[in-house]
């Protein structure tokens, strides 16, 4: 076990404050996306869940428009410093536009793919059912997947 160990001293007092943290747990060594995402770094791409006609006008849509350059009537694919996800159309078009996302980050390693947890707000789907298909998507070393997508992935392996 290692850990960060800090040592203050103020006149005749020392102190000793140890924390432990833990190298490994079950997921540092996996690809998080941050629970919110506020700026992005150059080659970061914020993954949204959109409409198919790009009208970006509430959640995580909304803020990819109006913070990451997300263009209005873009609803699928890259936009902007963003990737535009259409999640509203129905289950079997959301699937297959999962699966045409995953080509976008195998054919793009060197941008880094920040995935929100699409389709769980407004489209009202549940996490246990979008986060499967994410599963290829989670073996991509450029992708990062919200915790809760993880979680249901991890239990079903």
């Amino acid at each position: 076990m290692s850990g960060i160990i800090w040592l203050y001293q103020k006149e005749s007092v020392t102190l000793h404050v140890e924390k432990t943290i833990p190298l490994r747990s079950k997921f540092n060594m996996k690809r998080i996306s941050p629970d919110s995402i506020y700026r992005l770094k150059d080659k970061e791409v914020f993954v949204f869940g959109s409409n198919i006609h790009g009208m970006h006008g509430g959640g995580a849509a909304r803020f990819a428009y109006e913070h990451f350059g997300a263009e209005w009537g873009v609803g699928e694919g890259l936009t902007g410093q963003c990737y535009a996800l259409p999640t509203m159309e129905g289950t079997e078009s959301f699937r297959q536009a999962v699966a045409r996302f995953i080509q976008c980050a195998k054919e793009n390693p060197s941008l880094t793919f920040l995935v929100t947890a699409v389709g769980c707000g407004i489209a009202g789907y549940s996490v246990e059912q979008v986060a499967p298909w994410f599963a290829d998507a989670s073996l991509l070393e450029n992708v990062y997947l919200p915790k809760s997508f993880r979680q249901v992935l991890d239990k079903n392996v």
